[in-house]
């Protein structure tokens, strides 16, 4: 009986330790806008999901101030800026206020409207979308959807 008894205990055990986690992306579980909080770079500011315009699609880029990429991309995105005047663009980065602040004036963010830049210290981005390199970008349609 006491044989019978840890049979089954290993059998619970190896299943339990066989059973396979979801790997699928949090934003692809969860296709919608993300609730967040930012620092926005112009004004130190708090600026959340609820500051952006309602029917509105929106751009989010998380970005690194020393990346050459993110730097490229930016000259790009802000060369052709007319392009976008129907989105809403959300630049993010975890980096120091001073370098985002640097960045946010070297490719005179102030003169763009719908773009906000902003510092997300707690790296929730990064984290809810697994960025590995940079930039990384992520679009949502005029519903909130991925």
């Amino acid at each position: 009986m006491r044989n019978c008894i840890i049979l089954v205990f290993c059998i619970c055990l190896s299943k339990a330790g066989l059973a396979q986690e979801d790997s699928t992306q949090i934003y692809l579980r969860f296709p919608t806008l993300p609730p967040f909080s930012i620092t926005n770079i112009a004004d130190s500011t708090k600026f959340t999901r609820d500051d952006l315009p309602k029917r509105k699609a929106t751009i989010i880029i998380i970005f690194d101030p020393d990346c050459e990429h993110c730097r490229q991309e930016t000259k790009a995105l802000t060369a052709n800026i007319n392009l976008f005047k129907k989105a809403q663009i959300v630049m993010v980065s975890s980096q120091a206020h001073q370098l985002i602040k640097k960045f946010y004036n070297d490719h005179q963010i102030a003169g763009h409207p719908n773009i906000v830049m902003g510092r997300d210290p707690s790296d929730f981005f990064v984290t809810f979308y697994k960025v590995l390199s940079f930039p990384a970008i992520f679009l949502y349609d005029k519903k909130g959807n991925f």
